[in-house]
């Protein structure tokens, strides 16, 4: 693959070291304005039935009390649109302004009423003027330019009402919906999800109609972030205008493994400067998704006035497909390995087997055995507080040189070596040794690594701006052509549970979107002195993250996967406790991918990347997915976990979840 060059080939961000908002054109939403100067906007989407008035109204003001600047409520069809009015009557009546946004799906005929009601609509181009049978068509140039027509004419009175009564529109592509035309032409690809918004969007030029928020959605972080990446410089080379753009990863699913999914497709994108709204999906009440958005976006209100980072004159990753950086295999670091994880236990004074949970791994003492879980960690790092038990075979162990040197088994432990402690004469281990580098020593350690055969890098950075520092140290390594294994090295000051997951999803998930990094390291090291239990309990966070992280950003599938969708007003049933009983009985099947879907609208096509689905296709009636085929339909909701489990079990995934 030939290096593009940053000031000529990639135009998708103003500087891949700098941090610097992508400037757009400003969009009016009632009061409040996306993109142009103005700060990044959170929003959010109602789960409550839109014809229940007095519901809707309820929850709206919940999630705007939470900090949710602009809401959006389902309107599937006409009696739905024509709703909304009293649903925005009763707000302003409450003293609340907040602009009211209509997700439309598959009906061009309630978005044309809602958007002579509400501040914007939000259409799919992938289900507006299309209905999706998965078939694989041949288009001639004259063929599909009659269904664009086609399109046009379906399109253009939306549009029309629009302009007339100064509504919005956010042109939303999602990866799982994409029309059966686009599939034929561009596949199931970042470039199909761009033309499809595309297609769209010259419409609306061709009206002189600019008030446009685009999206380009996906469960796969990977696909998310290169669709994002490539709208812009699609944008950039077609002479579009630069429209803001909605961030979001679409059925993100609950709880740790939700908010670390959105992190890694959201902040790596607010990291280059894209983004001008986030909303945050998760299957949990809406009210708590705006939190979550702006933890995320709070970290970039002063980040301009970073440390400044060596510019990346040319930039040897491709951004719009997943290419993993080349790297010798170095004991189980690099080439074909997956990225491991290391987690810290330094802060604990001698430290017992039975503590050793926190990191995935269990004794059991009355058969003298250990087992492991789907989070058991790769490598614990010491310090300067040695393990004085036997450790199990999938775990090993990292201590500090100097008390590695004086350690009786220097075979089954690794030294971690510092910059100043490195030489090629220094005693070390045979097979793998670590140096901790910051990423302004990458320079100067590159002479001393070059011929190092058995030796990973720990990389860690000061800058507040981390992930393009640490980017910018693999770039100079890759520029010279060194392979050694790097792992990213991450750590906070006291801060919450949510924060770290955040922090460490966007700093090293960036990163893995990339391909760069072999591994994930949260250290405790600024934290502050805490009780060993506080300290156990970090630990126990910071190594389920560090396996949340490279699932989230698809390196590493070392768990069961829930595409599940954050429910809307559509949803036929109980959306929360429904996935909470599937994860209850499926969770231990590492690497499974299940979508768990409320309607029809978010399966199969939202859930495109899952292997198994459990979609909702009336009340109380389920439809069963393998892939994208149906394999039962309607069946009753008290016995669907169960075929769900016959299908996964017949299909030869399913094992029976062991005891610990």
């Amino acid at each position: 693959m030939e290096p593009l060059t940053q000031s000529s080939s990639i135009s998708y961000c103003d500087s891949l070291t700098q941090y610097s908002r992508r400037k757009t054109i400003p969009v009016r939403i009632g009061d409040v304005i996306i993109g142009g100067d103005n700060h990044i906007v959170v929003q959010s989407m109602t789960t409550v039935d839109t014809m229940d008035t007095l519901g809707s109204v309820e929850q709206c003001i919940r999630m705007i009390d939470a900090g949710c600047e602009l809401v959006r409520i389902t309107a599937p069809s006409i009696k739905e649109a024509e709703n909304l009015k009293n649903i925005k009557d009763e707000l302003r009546r409450r003293g609340y302004k907040t602009p009211l946004v209509a997700d439309i799906h598959f009906t061009p005929n309630a978005a044309e009423v809602a958007a002579k009601i509400v501040e914007k609509v939000r259409v799919n181009p992938g289900n507006y003027a299309d209905k999706k049978k998965f078939e694989v068509i041949e288009y001639t140039d004259e063929t599909y330019q009659a269904e664009l027509d086609r399109i046009r004419e379906r399109f253009l009175p939306l549009v029309k009402i629009c302009k007339e009564h100064g509504t919005a529109m956010r042109i939303g592509t999602n990866h799982g919906s994409l029309s059966d035309r686009i599939m034929s032409r561009y596949g199931d690809t970042p470039l199909g999800m761009v033309e499809s918004a595309l297609e769209f969007l010259r419409i609306c030029e061709d009206e002189n109609f600019d008030q446009v928020v685009i999206s380009m959605k996906s469960s796969n972080t990977q696909v998310m972030v290169q669709a994002y990446r490539l709208l812009v410089q699609k944008l950039d080379e077609g002479g579009f205008k630069p429209y803001p753009l909605h961030l979001g990863v679409t059925e993100a699913g609950e709880a740790e493994d939700g908010r670390i999914k959105s992190a890694v497709g959201i902040g790596t994108l607010l990291e280059d400067g894209l983004g001008d709204t986030v909303r945050v999906s998760l299957t949990e009440d809406p009210e708590f998704e705006a939190p979550v958005a702006k933890a995320l976006i709070d970290r970039y209100t002063h980040r301009a006035g970073h440390t400044p980072i060596q510019e990346i004159d040319s930039y040897p990753i491709h951004p719009f497909d997943h290419e993993k950086r080349v790297t010798t295999e170095v004991y189980n670091f690099g080439d074909h390995n997956v990225p491991r994880v290391i987690t810290d236990i330094s802060k604990i004074e001698e430290i017992t087997p039975k503590e050793m949970k926190q990191v995935g791994h269990f004794y059991l003492p009355e058969l003298d055995k250990w087992k492991m879980n789907d989070q058991g960690c790769d490598f614990v790092y010491s310090g300067k507080n040695p393990i004085p038990f036997m450790l199990p075979n999938g775990m090993k162990e990292i201590q500090d040189f100097e008390i590695w040197r004086s350690s009786e088994d220097q075979r089954n432990k690794f030294p971690l070596f510092t910059m100043a402690d490195y030489s090629l004469e220094a005693s070390s281990h045979p097979e793998l040794n670590f140096l901790e580098v910051v990423d302004t020593e990458i320079q100067e350690a590159i002479p001393l690594i070059r011929q190092s055969k058995n030796l990973v890098l720990i990389l860690k950075t000061t800058n507040a701006h981390a992930m393009p520092a640490m980017r910018r140290a693999l770039v100079s390594l890759m520029n010279a052509e060194i392979k050694i294994p790097v792992v990213i090295k991450v750590s906070y000051p006291d801060q919450s549970a949510d924060e770290t997951m955040l922090y460490a999803a966007t700093d090293v998930g960036g990163l893995l979107i990339d391909g760069l990094g072999d591994g994930i390291f949260i250290s405790l090291e600024k934290e502050k002195a805490h009780t060993r239990e506080e300290t156990l309990e970090q630990i126990k966070l910071h190594n389920s993250t560090g396996f949340g992280v490279l699932q989230a950003a698809r390196t590493r599938m070392s768990k069961t996967e829930y595409i599940s969708c954050p429910s809307c007003g559509r949803t036929l049933f109980d959306l929360q406790e429904t996935t909470a009983m599937i994860r209850k009985r499926t969770d231990h099947l590492k690497g499974v991918k299940i979508g768990i879907m409320g309607c029809i609208v978010n399966g199969p096509g939202e859930m495109a990347d899952a292997d198994y689905g459990y979609v909702g296709s009336g009340k109380g009636k389920i439809t069963l997915y393998k892939g994208k085929e149906v394999m039962k339909r309607s069946v009753p909701s008290e016995r669907a976990v169960d075929e769900l489990i016959n299908i996964i079990r017949e299909d030869g995934m399913w094992n029976e979840p062991e005891e610990i």
